[in-house]
């Protein structure tokens, strides 16, 4: 184990759920619970929240020196601390290889005990409970977010916003910190395509607004004219082209275009249409892949208002080399001006995990507003800047 330099040293602690979001490009609609999680490994789910980790823990390399990090043995933090070449100390040891809630509440309580400047940590609302559950707001973190449902404002727009963000904070470039809310939703309803978030408790996160995402929006859109505008506009594109393919992302917008042709939706998932038939619905990411590698296709999409997100965000199934595929060109993104204004002028977020394919969707693309009615809007590609 690498010990660490004289003198003071940043007191970082790092806890991964190496299992967060597991679920997602799967169509299991989250991640918690032991049946879930080996549902998930049994149909091949990769685990990808020690990457996604990995993404935020590059940008500090560079001054890993002034950090002493203090982690949980194996994927749950260890494996990470030594592949980077961090001083770190070991806090805890969960006794099974799959670990579960009351691992990263034992962690976490291990690295309160430690009394650490900050504590990195990578998951999802399930993960955000478990950590508000012991420390409330005696010890700011930072989320890397790495979950299926990530409504909670405690996790930074992607991981290597946190990353640079975290960097800040160890360089003395951020000193305040606020107050965020800390959000999870009834899984079960969930499957159901039913939300019902609530709010769980408040922990102290860094100020950097650039870089911290705002608590999701709930609720149906209100404005029936405009929603009907918006899928007249889309309806008419489908028509015009019998023969191609329409992937119905998730969302309250979307599924109002569907109801418009009279179609089946899966609110919270993906389908897929043909001259306004129902193909397949509620697509895993792999199922998508498949039925799209042949046949010409287009995705409608629509962003997560007040956060800004249109890939990252409960809607997994849209993975990267279906989004390296289809090219943004392809892209249908949906929304009313009511929720573009909600973002206050903050850029719109991809997080594919993909960094190449986030720069590939970068820049400005048009918003459908209305019929016939489109507005120019900037994707940021904050998040996949090089660490420096």
């Amino acid at each position: 184990m690498n010990q660490p330099k004289t003198g003071r040293l940043f007191k970082l602690g790092l806890l991964v759920n190496p299992y967060a979001g597991i679920g997602g490009a799967l169509a299991l609609k989250g991640s918690d619970g032991a049946e879930i999680r080996e549902k998930a490994l049994a149909m091949g789910a990769e685990q990808k929240a020690i990457e996604k980790t990995r993404l935020a823990l590059e940008h500090i390399v560079s001054i890993k020196d002034q950090v002493q990090l203090y982690v949980a043995t194996g994927d749950m933090g260890e494996t990470l601390a030594k592949a980077l070449g961090f001083n770190y100390h070991l806090v805890y040891q969960p006794e099974n290889k799959q670990t579960e809630s009351q691992d990263s509440e034992a962690t976490a309580q291990a690295l309160l005990e430690q009394q650490v400047d900050l504590i990195l940590f990578a998951g999802g609302d399930g993960t955000a409970r478990n950590l508000c559950h012991i420390i409330g707001s005696s010890v700011p973190v930072l989320g890397v977010p790495a979950g299926c449902k990530i409504h909670s404002a405690v996790y930074a727009i992607t991981p290597a916003a946190a990353g640079r963000v975290l960097k800040q904070v160890i360089k003395g470039e951020i000193v305040s910190v606020s107050d965020a809310e800390v959000m999870d939703i009834d899984e079960a309803l969930f499957r159901q395509g039913k939300v019902n978030a609530r709010q769980f408790g408040e922990m102290q996160v860094p100020t950097e607004l650039r870089y911290i995402q705002a608590v999701k929006m709930g609720g149906k859109e209100s404005d029936e004219l405009v929603l009907a505008d918006i899928a007249a506009h889309i309806i008419e594109i489908i028509e015009d082209n019998p023969e191609q393919l329409f992937v119905m992302g998730s969302g309250s917008t979307v599924d109002f275009i569907m109801q418009e042709m009279g179609i089946k939706n899966t609110l919270l998932g993906v389908d897929v249409i043909k001259n306004k038939q129902l193909i397949a619905s509620d697509l895993t990411a792999t199922e998508l892949l498949d039925l799209t590698a042949t046949q010409s296709h287009k995705l409608v999409l629509t962003l997560i208002g007040g956060q800004g997100h249109i890939i990252g965000r409960g809607n997994q199934q849209l993975s990267a080399p279906f989004l390296k595929k289809l090219g943004k060109d392809n892209i249908l993104l949906v929304a009313t001006k009511g929720k573009i204004n909600s973002l206050c002028g903050r850029a719109l977020v991809v997080d594919s995990g993909d960094l190449a394919v986030d720069q590939q969707l970068s820049g400005l693309i048009s918003i459908i507003t209305g019929y016939h009615d489109q507005v120019l809007y900037p994707i940021d590609n904050l998040h996949s800047e090089e660490p420096v």
